[in-house]
């Protein structure tokens, strides 16, 4: 393959690198450079593609060694494999960085079910003091006061704001958002697609038609083209003697003659994984498991409800049927087909979800509170809070209100649950 590097991200690379070996008077460098962006874009291959025509040597660690059994071990990793690059700088006389794969997945906090550890906090803080003190970084149990030769940082991840804020303000982690443009990913396909006579053209026809498509979705497609001819193999073969024949043959590896190329067969096989992808997103069956795991689990299950439904104002009465919403009732606190539909029309339509409770004594003055969680809009959380509230509210008014963030008014409201026995 021809390789392509992306001039912003050379460019970005190589004056980060080379500000940390310099002795800039009065000014502060930032030791870290953060490159986060979307999945798949090619951040980690491209710092490869840059240390490679930089002449960099590398010392690598993964997101996944930032957690451990016993604690501290991930901090003195970092701080080993620090003094080790600065060492190499000192040996080899050439620059060396650190770079951390996936840091937020190693360190950061994505939502409540995210375990906060002990390591992960001192992670979050060995990068803090190393950032703070790149030339005097020790060892946990020693102490050696010869100063270290300054070794840049390089982390990549998606979601940096999932990260402990103080390590990635300024001075500490300059930021740098990947995203390709056209002409960087018209140029890296070509570099997937070199050896197999792709026109600029055809490249350029690809990439405009999977336009919304990260570049390792091109790299897959490429590998998805030799599946056919592996298959045939495979058959002629047979599966019983495959292994032999790939692993440990005496006649050598199989070769393969070179696939169809075409930019309609590409096209083709790309659209099959494009509907590989949507089947994933729209399935959400983890939703239905989690459901049915809480129902499982629940110690005792709520008395049953009677529906009932509170009318809107006029205005918000028009606006729920212009917008083709019904009012739904549930006769279980566990959620009708109806209810749900309800809540992916109005998600649908743009609006927000908010949820709402009121016990007996105020429910006759409309005094109703909110939940903790309000204008949600996504509707595994709509679902998971609602039967959340219903459990936790099982002898109070609960309502669904549909919110229409734009002009800030609702246009739905629907009681789900009241106390047995009222009307």
């Amino acid at each position: 393959m021809g390789y392509y590097i992306a001039p912003r991200f050379l460019d970005k690379l190589a004056v980060h690198i080379t500000k940390n070996f310099l002795k800039l008077p009065g000014v502060r460098v930032p030791v870290i450079l953060g490159i986060h962006g979307r999945k798949g874009e090619g951040k980690t291959f491209q710092c490869q593609l840059v240390f490679e025509k930089m002449g960099i040597e590398v010392t690598n660690i993964s997101g996944g060694e930032l957690e451990s059994p016993d604690a501290g071990d991930p901090a003195r990793l970092i701080r080993l494999r620090y003094r080790e690059t600065a060492e190499l700088i000192k040996v080899r006389g050439k620059m060396c960085v650190l770079m951390i794969n996936d840091l937020d997945a190693g360190a950061g906090r994505f939502d409540e079910g995210t375990q906060y550890t002990v390591n992960t906090q001192l992670v979050n803080a060995t990068l803090m003091n190393i950032a703070d003190n790149p030339t005097d970084v020790q060892l946990p149990g020693s102490y050696d006061s010869t100063p270290l030769h300054r070794v840049p940082i390089i982390v990549t991840g998606n979601d940096f704001s999932t990260l402990y804020a103080p390590l990635i303000r300024d001075g500490r982690m300059e930021k740098f958002y990947w995203e390709p443009d056209r002409d960087d990913k018209v140029g890296i396909v070509k570099g997937i697609f070199e050896s197999d006579g792709l026109s600029q053209r055809e490249v350029e026809q690809l990439v405009d038609t999977f336009v919304n498509q990260s570049i390792d979705f091109f790299s897959a497609l490429r590998s998805r083209i030799y599946d056919e001819q592996i298959r045939n193999y495979i058959h002629q073969v047979g599966f019983e003697q495959i292994s032999l024949s790939v692993v440990n043959s005496v006649k050598g590896p199989p070769e393969f003659k070179k696939p169809n190329f075409s930019l309609s067969h590409l096209i083709e096989s790309g659209n099959f994984l494009v509907g590989e992808q949507k089947r994933v997103e729209n399935s959400h069956l983890v939703d239905d498991y989690n459901r049915l795991n809480r129902g499982r689990n629940s110690q005792s299950a709520p008395p049953a409800v009677t529906p009932i439904s509170q009318p809107l104002s006029n205005s918000a009465t028009q606006a729920a049927k212009t917008n083709g919403f019904q009012k739904q009732e549930v006769s279980s606190p566990h959620l009708t087909l109806e209810i749900q539909g309800q809540i992916r029309q109005l998600l649908a339509q743009g609006y927000k979800i908010s949820i709402e409770h009121v016990d007996e004594r105020r429910f006759g003055t409309g005094s109703w509170q909110s939940c903790a969680h309000s204008h949600i809009d996504a509707e595994s959380d709509a679902i998971s809070n609602l039967e959340s509230t219903l459990a936790e509210y099982s002898g109070e008014y609960v309502r669904l209100v549909g919110i229409d963030p734009k002009a800030k008014r609702r246009v739905l409201e629907t009681i789900i649950q009241r106390p047995n026995g009222k009307n």
